[in-house]
């Protein structure tokens, strides 16, 4: 067992316009090489572009796309006697939330286009509209949790 602290969990700060803090855990997600102001930038235009194309608050939006992608089970390996078995586990609200995130954000960086505003306000829209590539990875990930239900009493 390890000898060292338990790492700390770290208060997050809302972000300065919509006063959220789902938009800045998003913000973390799409800074490259330190550029915050830019990450920013790209996440508040595209919910402009999401309040222009749906007439609605880009805010609820992020957020039904966010609970639509998050999922409820995951696999882990587990090593049982020589053998690693996909274990389903339960998903906690906080990694769920992680998962949907970054989700949303790889998959609107593999759209086509040149725009990541635009990329990731159409991937938003679609998770709140229960498709996009977010959401089949969240189908994926609960397939393979039901088809690895046998080995549920691994669970640790």
């Amino acid at each position: 067992m390890s000898r060292r602290n338990t790492a700390k969990k770290r208060l997050i700060d809302t972000d300065p316009m919509y006063q959220s803090k789902l938009v800045n855990m998003l913000v973390v997600r799409i800074i490259k090489s330190g550029k915050k102001s830019l990450a920013q930038k790209i996440i508040y235009e595209s919910l402009e572009l999401i309040q222009s194309k749906l007439n609605s608050d880009p805010l609820h939006v992020l957020e039904k796309a966010i609970r639509n992608a998050t999922p409820l089970v995951e696999v882990k390996a587990r090593r049982v006697g020589g053998s690693t078995y996909q274990v389903p586990m339960e998903v906690r609200a906080y990694r769920g939330t992680n998962l949907a995130l970054r989700w949303l954000t790889k998959f609107a960086k593999n759209r086509s286009g040149k725009n990541m505003a635009i990329k990731l306000a159409n991937e938003i829209i679609d998770a709140a509209s229960e498709n996009g590539g977010a959401i089949k990875k969240r189908e994926e990930t609960h397939k393979m949790a039901e088809a690895n239900k046998a080995f549920a009493h691994y669970r640790y």
